[in-house]
């Protein structure tokens, strides 16, 4: 079926050669689907945001960003399925597709009838969460941009380190949820340093300083003793 509970389902096609955005235009627009599209990777991830499509069909070898950044830029923040639609046939670049969050990977040329099989396929499989995601999620001090990896705070963006946004990703993705320390050190710096508590404390002490209005009474990067963090809006 395309047909979702707000409408016909909406799939954004990302892909820079016109005849594929074409053919996919047609034979999707004659099934039920209404089709969004995108030229290349950063107007990909402005779409994707903006109209919040149900499903993503996605080239790799766009003009200004590798595929697997784009699904990188999306799994910041979204949970919608991802079907890769890519020339690429060495199975490296199917394993980072895949590693960075695709969903399914169809090589081109590709026949229609199966496209379309593991097009409806990823949308039943899809999680009916994503509806309540945000790419940008505004505290009352600051502003986060998953999709684009950003911080804002007084007009003016906030740099973090790697590490620093790690942190704060998982805090966010999480917000209004506690999050343990364990599973926090799992998610950034992995397995290896789920006991090492002191790197919460210095890191949430640097994002504080950087974020928060008064860094001794945190608002937004709050600790729950003994347990965890918690992000508040």
């Amino acid at each position: 079926m395309t047909a979702g509970a707000t409408g016909p389902t909406r799939v954004l096609v990302v892909d820079d050669e016109p005849q594929i955005v074409r053919a996919l235009r047609i034979n999707l627009s004659a099934r039920g689907y209404q089709v969004l599209t995108a030229h290349d990777g950063t107007s990909a991830l402005k779409a994707a945001a903006e109209a919040k499509p149900d499903v993503v069909v996605l080239d790799l070898g766009l003009p200004d960003l590798d595929g697997a950044d784009v699904i990188a830029g999306l799994r910041g923040w979204s949970t919608v399925p991802i079907l890769v639609l890519s020339a690429r046939v060495d199975s490296s670049d199917k394993v980072a597709a895949l590693d960075a969050g695709a969903d399914d990977y169809v090589t081109k040329p590709f026949g229609m009838d199966e496209l379309l099989a593991r097009l409806r396929a990823a949308v039943r499989r899809s999680s009916s969460a994503a509806d309540g995601e945000q790419a940008v999620v505004e505290t009352s001090s600051f502003v986060v941009d998953l999709a684009a990896k950003k911080v804002w705070r007084d007009d003016g963006e906030v740099h973090l380190t790697p590490t620093e946004w790690g942190v704060l990703e998982v805090l966010v993705r999480s917000r209004g949820r506690l999050v343990s320390q364990r599973q926090l050190l799992q998610d950034v710096w992995g397995p290896k340093y789920a006991t090492e508590s002191h790197y919460l404390r210095v890191y949430l002490a640097q994002l504080r300083r950087k974020l928060e209005p008064e860094p001794s009474r945190p608002r937004h990067l709050v600790t729950e003793p003994g347990m965890g963090y918690r992000f508040e809006l």
